[in-house]
Order: C-alpha cells, then sequence, then structure tokens
C-alpha cells in the first residue's frame, strides 16, 4: 500500500500562485502514474493532471497553460505549480497514484486531500 502526504494548499487571491506536493511512500515495486484530482463543493471528483513515470502529461482543459505538473520519480514526490488562479479553482485536490506491487498487482491510492481557496 502506498501512503500519500500532501502539503501547499491555502488560501490564496486570484491571480495568484500556489504549489501543491505529494510525497509517497509504502511497500510498492514501480508507480506509473501520479496524479491531482479535485473536488468543489456540490461536484464530482474531477482530474486535473496527470504524469506517467516517464513524464508524459495530461491536464483537464480548464487547467492547461495556467497548472503545470512535475514529478521528481527519486523522491516519490509529485508536484502541481498553480498560476494564475482563479475563484472556480477552489476545491480539495487531492493525490492518486497508480502503482504495482511487487507480486505485479495494480494499486490505486489516495491522499486526503488539500484545501485551496482562491478568493479576494
Amino acid at each position: 500500500q502506498v501512503q500519500l502526504v500532501e502539503s501547499g494548499g491555502g488560501l490564496v487571491q486570484p491571480g495568484g500562485s500556489l504549489r501543491l506536493s505529494c510525497a509517497a511512500s509504502g511497500s510498492f515495486f514501480s508507480i506509473n502514474s501520479m496524479g491531482w484530482y479535485r473536488q468543489a463543493p456540490g461536484r464530482e471528483r474531477e482530474l486535473v493532471a496527470r504524469i506517467t513515470s516517464r513524464q508524459g502529461t495530461n491536464y483537464a482543459d480548464a487547467v492547461k497553460g495556467r497548472f503545470t505538473i512535475s514529478r521528481d520519480n527519486a523522491k516519490n514526490t509529485v508536484y502541481l505549480q498553480m498560476n494564475s488562479l482563479k475563484p472556480e479553482d477552489t476545491a480539495v485536490y487531492y493525490c492518486n497514484t497508480v502503482s504495482v506491487t511487487r507480486a505485479g498487482v495494480g494499486v490505486t491510492d489516495w491522499g486526503k486531500g488539500t484545501l485551496v481557496t482562491v478568493s479576494s
């Protein structure tokens, strides 16, 4: 099982920036992909961005050009740099990993979430 610890959320004014971090630890053979999802009040959880072990990325249309996902494989850590933040970016952001155990089993894990509030 993978343990995920998120950090970096908080309150920021519109147009501001935040950087989220998520460090993975535990027993796994490899982490295939790492990503960020978000859930705003009254809405379903949605993909924000995802990055593979080979640094391939994909983004939600709503954040393209403003958010950048990156990954440090040596540290098993994923980052989300969020620029030009808008009030509609307000949500709880969840880290997600898809890993493979030493037995070859695929596992999906979630962090507890970190709140991002964009407001003046």
